[in-house]
């Protein structure tokens, strides 16, 4: 594969940081480890700009779109790719989205230029547009990030099994750690370091009620009956806030429910390890990052057993699965968890718990997947 063009199409990597942007940013890495020599056309439709502090190893080009008006930035996003395409023939199209697929397919009728495209979650399933199920029948190859975003798509698309891969989703080992609890984010939300902490980590969209926060709020009244100084941490901002900070009130929950908000980067750390258990009962997810950043800090994590949180938490070898709409099985877990009695020995093995996950989906694993699978592209 020496001399390949790689042409790169991401939502964007550099202005938002979402599940999606993290693995498009962990892709082109991973790409660029393992070829070096080659040379990579990048482009960004939310972006504007690439980051002043961007390196790269290889010859990299990014082409954004985000300076356009959010009317124009698909249409002018859609002719970029394909004239760029067209112009250069690249070697391979990667689309870390699989709506960008579509100008995948058509570049790949005119020109040959094979395409892989990335399915992570709700974007991957209830595909009813044709064109969307055209360029995925069409497509080399599919990389889902988990089994089950797979294996939907396979049941409900009809897909060739053969040419839909695993590269689940993977998370920075270096940044996320092991750390006692931070002193500066106990006195910012006046709590004492005895204190059980639950936590949750999810944009307060009024798009995305799956994530579980719902059912946590529910069930607290239950878990400080059991426990009276428990207290339950929500990180995230959305449009959903106030019909939130409305169910708090509605259960009497504000002396032990806080909304953190926003919180840069280089807090998100920091919350993880201010926590003792990080739950998101949730029934929409992919996969989820944030269940391998607060397994990396140790944490004994829940999640739901209704979506890609099963492959996150390795079907329960590394968490507590839960029935999502089950309150008070959420409930009476986290009132196990906390109290260091649930029959999971690893949930209480902080550094187990980190080796565990660093193993399965570290960068290291995430790179050497990857390699695997453009091995087997070179010797078709």
């Amino acid at each position: 594969m020496a001399n390949t063009t790689f042409h790169l199409w991401f939502p964007n990597i550099f202005e938002f940081k979402g599940g999606i942007q993290t693995y498009s940013a962990f892709l082109l890495e991973a790409l660029q480890n393992l070829y070096p020599s080659d040379r990579y056309e990048v482009f960004l439709k939310h972006d504007k700009s690439p980051a002043a502090d961007f390196s790269s190893l290889a010859p990299t080009e990014f082409h954004c779109t985000g300076f356009m008006p959010s009317q124009l930035r698909t249409p002018t996003f859609a002719a970029q790719l394909f004239g760029w395409g067209f112009w250069q023939r690249p070697d391979l199209v990667i689309s870390s989205h699989l709506n960008f697929a579509v100008v995948g397919r058509q570049l790949r009728r005119l020109t040959g230029t094979p395409y892989w495209a990335v399915a992570h979650g709700v974007d991957a399933w209830n595909i009813q547009r044709p064109d969307l199920q055209l360029a995925l029948h069409d497509a080399d190859r599919i990389l889902a990030v988990s089994g089950y975003t797979r294996d939907r798509l396979l049941e409900e698309q009809n897909l060739d099994p053969a040419k839909v891969s695993l590269l689940p989703n993977t998370f920075d080992t270096e940044r996320f750690q092991i750390a006692p609890k931070p002193q500066y984010l106990l006195e910012r939300h006046k709590l004492t370091i005895e204190q059980p902490i639950i936590l949750t980590v999810a944009r307060l969209d009024s798009s995305e009620k799956y994530k579980g926060h719902d059912q946590i709020l529910q069930a607290m009244p239950v878990i400080r009956r059991a426990i009276p100084n428990v207290h339950y941490i929500l990180v995230g901002k959305g449009n959903d806030r106030p019909r939130i900070e409305k169910l708090i009130n509605e259960l009497n929950l504000n002396d032990c429910v806080s909304l953190a908000g926003f919180i840069p980067d280089t807090e998100l750390c920091d919350y993880y390890n201010l926590c003792d258990v990080f739950a998101m009962p949730s029934k929409g997810e992919g996969f989820g990052i944030v269940y391998l950043e607060a397994l990396a800090c140790g944490k004994p994590t829940l999640g739901g057993n209704q979506d890609g949180a099963v492959d996150a938490l390795c079907h329960g070898e590394l968490g507590v699965l839960v029935n999502p709409d089950n309150v008070e099985a959420i409930a009476q877990s986290l009132i196990q968890i906390l109290g260091g009695i649930y029959p999971h020995p690893i949930l209480y093995q902080p550094q187990a718990l980190r080796q565990e996950v660093t193993a399965r989906f570290g960068f290291a694993q995430f790179q050497k997947t990857l390699a695997e699978l453009m091995q087997m592209r070179s010797q078709i």
